[in-house]
């Protein structure tokens, strides 16, 4: 694993350094740096600056010529009772992981003046899901496949472009609903693995959705304090922000229990089981 080493009168800023891990291109390498920096925070080895002012380069976020990125819709699908089929699906998630590292790094570096916890979550998710593109990574090569190989699409950055100036709107539309969908979409690809008998694929879903329940409860961590920063209601504020910023509309099946553990109240369980009845009723 790449280190990071300095002395205590010349740590480096957690902030400075997670921009320099998302502008890195090689995933591999991106994973590694990610690991290391919250290492490095954690052993003292690294500080905090809320205040430092950082310019965006161009060309956000690093990542490799593969793959290639196309729309969802011309993605192909294939069962997972192949073990072709299995590693398009260890792909797909490797590369939901590969984004996921980007977008918390991007949170550490993007968004001054909040408390130094707000960083060191999000340095600590960066860390979890660079451990989670390893695992996917090394599993795919099992399959005798490498990241890259299949095209993926650019939903998750894509959302984390259009919220680039509002941290309010950034933890309510990439942590608490992009991210939030795998909540309820692992537990029944962990089963359908499982049912291939892919049990070693099934076991990383498993470390997925543990650590992504924490990660989601960051997000809502975090949408909560700003909104109590700004005087607002968190409900109505996030249909607003969902409306402004084009966020999808969920659909269940909804993991009600790891949505409750992640830190979603009654009131917006509620709501989200009315959105989908009401969904369910327009597709009747």
């Amino acid at each position: 694993m790449t280190s990071i080493s300095a002395s205590p009168d010349r740590a480096p800023c957690v902030r400075r350094a997670a921009l320099a891990a998302l502008v890195e291109p090689d995933p591999v390498r991106k994973a590694a740096q990610a690991r290391a920096l919250h290492a490095a925070l954690l052993a003292g080895q690294a500080t905090v600056d809320p205040s430092l002012a950082l310019a965006e380069p161009p060309g956000l976020p690093g990542r490799p010529a593969k793959p290639a990125l196309v729309e969802p819709r011309q993605l192909e699908r294939r069962g997972m009772r192949s073990p072709e089929g299995r590693a398009v699906l260890l792909h797909a998630l490797a590369h939901i992981e590969f984004n996921a590292i980007n977008l918390a790094l991007d949170a550490v570096w993007r968004f001054s003046g909040m408390p130094d916890a707000f960083y060191a979550d999000w340095l600590k998710v960066a860390a979890e899901e660079a451990y989670h593109f390893s695992l996917l990574a090394d599993r795919l090569a099992g399959f005798g496949h490498a990241y890259g190989d299949f095209p993926a699409h650019n939903g998750l950055w894509d959302m984390c472009a259009r919220t680039a100036d509002d941290v309010l709107a950034r933890m309510a539309l990439v942590p608490r609903t992009l991210e939030a969908r795998g909540l309820d979409a692992s537990p029944p690809i962990r089963a359908r693995l499982a049912q291939a008998g892919d049990h070693a694929s099934a076991a990383i879903l498993d470390v997925i959705l543990r650590d992504e329940i924490g990660h989601v409860a960051i997000g809502n961590r975090w949408f909560r304090h700003v909104c109590a920063l700004d005087g607002r209601d968190p409900l109505p504020t996030y249909r607003t922000l969902a409306e402004r910023y084009r966020a999808p509309r969920l659909r269940g099946p909804f993991n009600f229990d790891a949505r409750r553990s992640a830190g979603f109240d009654d009131a917006e369980l509620d709501a989200l089981a009315a959105q989908d009845h009401g969904a369910m009723d327009e597709g009747a």
